[in-house]
């Protein structure tokens, strides 16, 4: 299991990494205005669908289902299965897909009203929707397939196939850079950037389903398609798709908003959006998920062991570890986020005005860091007792709170508010969890931890308040340099690092600090659950 854990976890790295430098690209060569705005709704607009029914929620019902099936039925039928739910997979998605490519006018009014009074970005977006839509036929199988894969301890072809939408997008923005004329789809060269970077979506679910289907095949379990049977594993399938569907919907939910009211929002405010909430997602996708990935399994193993307090002490390790993470990236993204939009992005049509706007949505993004990171930890101890109601209950409550908030300040604040509504949201989300699991005894903060939260935030504070202090000085120092932010950032870096490690050993100690670290490894070791590509 630990290579398999290992094999994902490099592989989400890799993720992370090419798509960062997707979004490099597109912030250079589409800005932060219409043609980039269109592009993300465009892009949004499946990837809602495949995170609802495809991805989370799929995954919830159907690794379950197939991997009891091989216990019980054996492999054939378990084969079969998967064939029938395959056919009905393509059938469902292949038909809403139909329905969008029709109706991709009036979707694009449901899910970016703004957009009806700017025909620039209203008829670029259908366009590219329609280029774009197919990959959720795509992707859907390959989430069938990846949790075939991982049910039979394959990890790498599911775990590295995001890498190839990344890959694929910055290749085209390549190649209509390259080839004059490309990609122009009659329009003109001016539009060419986003039809090429639509293309790259549609050509990435071919070779992420291409990738898939060859692992499959090399392991003998690729299924055939088959007529479906409503009974047995399958009936035990839509019975779990149910309610991990309406669980999955609240995170979307929040997204559509986020989406609906940006798109009423001045030209910009969704590239705003989307380049720092990508930022936000480095630390809650590598942290956060790796947080859940251990941390679940040992809950279980110990609960099941009747161990109780071990499970919480497992808890409460895996807690201190994210915060340990996580906390520098709060003070880097509250202290100084103008300066690290600039130095990532603020090059080509990406201007230093767009940085500045995406830098005040970072760090109101950065208010929900914490929750965000460590809710995997606090939805566990619920999970691990197979208890996904309360879970599903404060994930809505959540919701509600952050589409109020956004609707409020929208109008002040444009898209900032909308960052702030997020992050209160995930502030009742895990405040919620956290006020239920101590009510129910799933929480044990003894004195220790207490003591260790309160030294992990005094070196966050040290931390924030050198770089607030560093920042002139350094800035003014690297004025002449030709890559002045970046090397700014680079310095400013090092410094933090130097400080924020000093004040963790110092207030920690080196034997507390090695325990801390030890203990976390040594769940690591024990966690013995699935995983899946963030």
């Amino acid at each position: 299991m630990l290579k398999g854990i290992l094999s994902v976890g490099g592989f989400t790295l890799l993720s992370r990494a090419t798509g960062f430098v997707r979004d490099v690209v597109l912030a250079a060569v589409l800005g932060a205005g219409p043609l980039n705005d269109a592009f993300l709704v465009a892009l949004r607009l499946p990837n809602h669908f495949r995170a609802i029914f495809a991805e989370g929620a799929f995954n919830a019902a159907f690794v379950p289902a197939y991997a009891r099936a091989r216990e019980e039925d054996g492999e054939a039928e378990a084969r079969a299965f998967a064939g029938r739910i395959l056919t009905l997979l393509v059938l469902a998605t292949g038909v809403l897909t139909a329905v969008a490519m029709v109706f991709t006018p009036q979707a694009i009014d449901l899910l970016a009203p703004g957009f009806a009074n700017d025909p620039v970005r209203f008829d670029l977006a259908v366009a590219l929707t329609r280029i774009t839509f197919p990959y959720l036929v795509f992707v859907s199988v390959v989430t069938l397939l990846g949790g075939m894969l991982n049910a039979h301890k394959r990890f790498a072809a599911a775990a590295g196939a995001p890498i190839l939408l990344n890959v694929a997008i910055v290749l085209a923005l390549a190649w209509v850079a390259i080839v004059p004329g490309a990609a122009q789809g009659g329009t003109g060269a001016s539009l060419a950037p986003a039809y090429a970077a639509a293309w790259g979506v549609f050509v990435a679910g071919i070779a992420e389903l291409a990738l898939l289907m060859a692992d499959a095949r090399r392991s003998g379990i690729l299924p055939p398609f088959r007529r479906p049977r409503f009974g047995g594993a399958v009936a035990r399938f839509f019975k779990a798709l149910g309610p991990a569907t309406v669980g999955s919907m609240g995170t979307q939910i929040a997204l559509f908003a986020d989406t609906i009211i940006a798109s009423l929002l001045p030209a910009g405010a969704l590239s705003a959006l989307y380049f720092a909430d990508r930022l936000q997602q480095l630390p809650i996708g590598v942290i956060g998920i790796a947080a859940g990935t251990v941390l679940l399994p040992e809950m279980s193993r110990r609960l099941a062991a009747g161990d109780e307090a071990g499970a919480k002490a497992a808890q409460n390790r895996v807690i201190l570890i994210t915060l340990l993470l996580a906390l520098p990236c709060l003070a880097v993204f509250l202290t100084i986020p103008d300066l690290v939009m600039q130095a990532l992005f603020a090059r080509g049509a990406f201007t230093s005005a767009d940085a500045v706007a995406a830098g005040q949505t970072l760090a109101a993004y950065a208010i929900g860091l914490l929750p965000f990171v460590v809710l995997r930890a606090f939805v566990a101890p619920f999970h691990a007792r197979r208890d996904t109601t309360t879970p599903m209950v404060a994930a809505f409550a959540g919701v509600g709170v952050n589409v109020a908030l956004k609707v409020a300040l929208m109008a002040p604040l444009a898209q900032v508010g909308l960052a702030l509504g997020t992050a209160a949201g995930a502030w009742i989300n895990v405040g919620l969890l956290a006020v239920l699991a101590a009510r129910r005894g799933y929480l044990a903060f003894d004195r220790a931890m207490v003591a260790t939260i309160a030294k992990l935030g005094a070196a966050t504070a040290a931390l924030a308040l050198v770089l607030v202090l560093a920042e002139g000085p350094v800035r003014a120092a690297t004025t002449a340099l030709p890559l002045r932010e970046e090397t700014a950032l680079a310095v400013l870096g090092v410094l933090g690092v130097v400080v924020y490690v000093g004040m963790v050993v110092g207030l920690l100690g080196r034997g507390r600090l090695r325990s801390l670290l030890g203990a976390a490894a040594v769940v690591s070791r024990k966690g013995d659950g699935g995983t899946g590509p963030a």
